[in-house]
């Protein structure tokens, strides 16, 4: 695990993409500026990914966010049993640039809340779509998934964000 956080970190100073993602699909694409966007994935133009399975979305922040806000240190998020909005904060990200707000790309009641950030806010960096996750809800309007991007066109987003 030691190596794997190494390795990642290693290959997100040098701007270069790790090939496998466990626990997603092995599809994957790359924006120009080599952030690693997943298949399967949904995005929002605040850089939030959703992974929704049956009755739960699982939300964090983009591999794309990680990288410009540079080396995370500190994570605020909510209790489980409240709520969030589409579009609204429901937490924020410290890192040694900026405190930056962790937007809802969808609706929903919160049921689970990554503890594991409290002590290891460094997760999001190294593993912003598996270990770093932020908070799973269930989604009050499944709906508003459909408003987010897919992977290719958030890819396409990046790079013309970038000025690409």
């Amino acid at each position: 695990m030691a190596l794997r956080m190494w390795a990642s970190s290693t290959a997100n100073a040098l701007k270069v993409s790790t090939a496998i993602r466990p626990n997603f699909s092995h599809v994957f694409s790359l924006s120009r500026c080599f952030s690693t966007v997943l298949e399967g994935l949904k995005y929002a133009n605040s850089h939030e990914w959703v992974k929704h399975e049956g009755s739960v979305a699982t939300i964090g922040i983009t591999d794309h966010a990680q990288d410009h806000l540079g080396e995370v240190v500190f994570v605020e998020l909510p209790e489980p049993g409240g709520t969030v909005t589409h579009g609204k904060s429901f937490g924020n990200v410290e890192s040694v640039k900026a405190t930056s707000d962790v937007n809802s790309p969808i609706s929903g009641e919160i049921v689970e809340v990554n503890s594991k950030l409290g002590d290891s806010p460094g997760l999001i960096n190294s593993s912003p779509y598996e270990e770093g996750w932020m908070i799973k809800i269930k989604p009050s309007s499944p709906s508003e998934l459909e408003s987010l991007m897919c992977p290719k066109e958030y890819a396409q987003f990046c790079e013309k964000e970038a000025g690409h």
